[in-house]
């Protein structure tokens, strides 16, 4: 799945949060960080500055080293360690709403190309993302997913896109478990 571009500056504005968050850790604190040791130098520089622009520039430039070096989840769990887990939870909430949008997509597209060729669009339609979906999250049965995509595309009922949402919810739990 390719991530458009106002999802990747979601994830961007995501990671962020996260170094806000990380930055106004206590020192002691930071020297326990899963990062680098540059990413943890930098986050102990950043809490010396002001609420300045400089704070935000720098901000901005941790944020990018951890863009290119390492994936946060890591530092969300040790965040959601030290301060809760409110940052890790919309964090996973915005990833099950991108990967709902995407099962979403990929219906009506699969149907509006059944309308043109005047083929049938089922319901046991075969979908690359929802198969994607239960090998990432084992408890998501991928022609179920794909079933709640298929009514979203044919009635846009937002009930379908709720279920869909509550669904891989659901299978994300069981695979945190």
């Amino acid at each position: 799945m390719e991530l458009s571009r106002s999802e990747q500056k979601r994830r961007i504005k995501q990671l962020e949060q996260l170094v806000e968050e990380l930055a106004a850790l206590p020192a002691a604190v930071l020297d326990e960080l899963p990062a680098a040791e540059e990413v943890r130098l930098e986050l102990k520089e950043a809490a010396g500055l002001g609420r300045d622009g400089a704070r935000k520039r720098h901000l901005k430039h941790i944020t990018k080293l951890l863009r290119e070096e390492e994936t946060p989840d890591a530092l969300y769990q040790f965040l959601a360690q030290r301060k809760g887990t409110a940052l890790l939870r919309k964090k996973q909430q915005h990833e099950l709403e991108h990967l709902r949008d995407a099962l979403i997509e990929e219906a009506i597209a699969a149907r509006s190309r059944a309308a043109e060729r005047q083929e049938d669009f089922s319901e046991t339609w075969r979908s690359a993302t929802a198969e994607d979906i239960a090998a990432k999250f084992p408890a998501a049965a991928a022609g179920e997913l794909a079933r709640l995509a298929f009514f979203f595309a044919v009635s846009r009922n937002p009930r379908h896109s709720r279920e869909l949402f509550r669904m891989l919810r659901a299978a994300q739990e069981a695979a945190a478990r």
